[in-house]
């Protein structure tokens, strides 16, 4: 699988609210986020939400998305009619079973494959409307990814797989801020000690944290994770998602995640569901400390999800 690098060189949540209402209403748009009858008194308080006025720009867009298929004589509606925004420094969860649309969604909304009607915005430029050449260059230089294979070069050691983006584009990864840069990432993911350690010398949850440090040393305006926990336990799995809301909270790196785990979703400030390659329902969870994803698992039992 290729490897996005880039060359050297991120909307405000919804107050908490009540979740009651009349069994005979009508249920319109998003899910309304939790309130306070479903927090544990003795729960941590919320962390800072992301900030932005009404008129940010939202750093994604997509508008009426949808993906199709030829396979033989049958047409396979991968997405159907998609819409979602994200705005600068949000952690969003694309979350569904296999088979839903979800990691179609995420390639399509990264420029790695192109929708076959609809419009995917990144930073206010429409890419169908960019060149090739153009296109790729924005999402060399604007988007990082992570995925379930780590990808990581078996003869470098960390901080050359860290560095690679910068080695790929021809620059000295060893020199001034580059260097800073990957001494930096390497501390945000707590890989500090162990910059000259091979890839055979780490465990799988340090692997997966390297590859974390490649996507962000490059500073991405977006980082997309396709089931960035999906070969690993749930204890090293936990570390990997802590790492990534850290990048959130601490750098405000906005994030799209794909997942089929609500305890991976629950660290989201918001879970689109995906099913049948659309958007089935949206949970605000807003931005908060706690990551017990209780309250995700009741919300989507309520949905008889």
């Amino acid at each position: 699988m290729a490897i996005a690098t880039r060359t050297p060189g991120t909307g405000p949540v919804p107050p908490l609210g009540p979740v009651d209402r009349d069994p005979a209403e009508p249920r319109t748009g998003p899910v309304p986020p939790l309130g306070p009858v479903d927090r544990d008194p003795a729960e941590p308080h919320a962390v800072a939400q992301p900030t932005a006025s009404a008129a940010t720009e939202a750093i994604l867009e997509a508008r009426d998305l949808t993906k199709a298929y030829v396979l033989g004589q049958n047409r396979v509606e991968a997405l159907r009619g998609v819409s979602l925004s994200v705005q600068p420094g949000e952690f969003v969860a694309l979350m569904g079973p296999s088979g839903s649309g979800k990691s179609t969604l995420l390639q399509v909304l990264g420029g790695l494959d192109q929708p076959t009607s609809g419009e995917v915005i990144l930073e206010g430029q429409a890419i169908s409307q960019l060149s090739d050449d153009h296109a790729t260059r924005l999402r060399r230089d604007r988007t990082g990814f992570v995925f379930q294979s780590f990808n990581l070069i078996p003869l470098l050691d960390t901080v050359e797989n860290v560095a690679l983006p910068f080695t790929i584009a021809g620059e000295d990864p060893t020199r001034g801020e580059l260097r800073d840069r990957i001494r930096d990432v390497i501390a945000l993911v707590d890989l500090t000690g162990k910059e000259h350690h091979k890839p055979d010398q780490l465990s799988a949850g340090e692997q997966q944290r390297v590859a974390i440090a490649r996507a962000l040393v490059t500073r991405p305006a977006l980082l997309f994770a396709d089931e960035p926990t999906g070969n690993l336990d749930y204890t090293t799995g936990t570390e990997i998602l802590d790492a990534l809301w850290r990048s959130c909270v601490e750098r405000s790196q906005t994030i799209v995640l794909v997942t089929h785990d609500s305890k991976a979703a629950a660290y989201a400030d918001r879970v689109h569901v995906i099913g049948d390659g659309q958007i089935r329902e949206t949970i605000e969870l807003g931005r908060r400390e706690s990551h017990d994803a209780t309250p995700l698992i009741a919300r989507l039992a309520k949905l008889g999800l």
